[in-house]
């Protein structure tokens, strides 16, 4: 969990460069909720939070908007602490990325904040290092919606941050750092990143080949949104992951196909979030036939 929070701390540096010392407290709010939370049902079991609690509140906090309420970030991470992790029993038992569960809980909930809540980045030199917040009179479209009109957006924007999203998904380059820590760590699944990212590459390429959807092109849709924070920091969680390697591959390619489908066929522009929770929901029944399929081939050669 610690090398997890390290991993994260490129992003949130990044998130504060781009949208001022308000990120930080959205940060400080999440974690501080969800530490409370965590505790008043740890207690009840005389046992220990763990530091799994911050890396849930960190999640949740970078998958924000800037400019969300201070009490929608306290709300979810109730959400997300109570019914995504302690109602299953606590930690290592849960069945779904609980920061996730949060986040999806408020995008429900409070869809206008969670959609239309996007200021651009704070520019200059010393970008929100010397600000508290973005423009708040100022609201842009994240690249997402303006690809699918077949507007461009340049490469280098989407990799730097210089876009508008949430608090995480700023800087690509800040969350490939992270990944690359994450792997020398050998805390996360290489297979869970890859086959997600080469799924969501290999189907957004047939798409625009075959016209369909949005048309966007696949590097673009690496680039846009919250897909490769998601792909990076949620999907590879190890309670709500699969364990075994042929699973890990399948959980991705799970994720990978259900993010360019609720992308391009879906009311939803982002689907990362939505494709995570899909692929908890089927990534161990894909596992256990898979392992299923394993023993019965081994047993037919014997």
């Amino acid at each position: 969990m610690v090398v997890v929070l390290t991993a994260l701390a490129p992003a949130g540096l990044a998130a504060l460069y781009y949208y001022g010392w308000r990120a930080v407290a959205v940060l400080a709010v999440t974690n501080a909720v969800a530490f409370a939370t965590e505790f008043y049902f740890t207690r009840q079991r005389k046992e220990p939070v763990t530091s799994a609690v911050f890396v849930t509140g960190s999640l949740l906090a970078l998958s924000l908007p800037p400019q969300i309420p201070f009490w929608m970030c306290a709300l979810g991470a109730i959400v997300g602490v109570a019914f995504g992790k302690e109602l299953f029993g606590g930690m290592g038992r849960n069945v779904f990325n609980p920061a996730l569960v949060g986040r999806a809980f408020l995008y429900v909930c409070f869809p206008n904040f969670l959609s239309a809540g996007w200021v651009e980045p704070i520019a200059g030199v010393a970008g929100g290092l010397a600000a508290w917040v973005a423009a708040d009179a100022v609201t842009a479209a994240t690249p997402l919606p303006l690809l699918a009109r077949g507007d461009s957006v340049s490469l280098a924007h989407l990799f730097l941050g210089a876009v508008p999203g949430s608090l995480g998904e700023a800087c690509k380059l800040a969350i490939l750092v992270g990944a690359a820590y994450m792997l020398w760590k050998k805390v996360a699944s290489w297979e869970i990143m890859g086959a997600t990212v080469v799924t969501f590459l290999v189907v957004t390429g047939v798409f625009r080949l075959f016209g369909w959807g949005a048309g966007a092109h696949p590097l673009h849709g690496v680039l846009a949104g919250g897909f490769l924070y998601g792909a990076v920091f949620m999907a590879t969680d190890p309670v709500s992951a699969n364990r075994t390697r042929n699973g890990r591959f399948a959980y991705g390619a799970i994720i990978g196909l259900c993010t360019v489908l609720i992308r391009d066929l879906g009311n939803f522009p982002e689907g990362i979030m939505f494709a995570i929770l899909l692929g908890n929901t089927l990534g161990p029944i894909t596992e256990e036939g898979l392992e299923r399929w394993k023993a019965f081939r081994v047993k037919g050669a014997t």
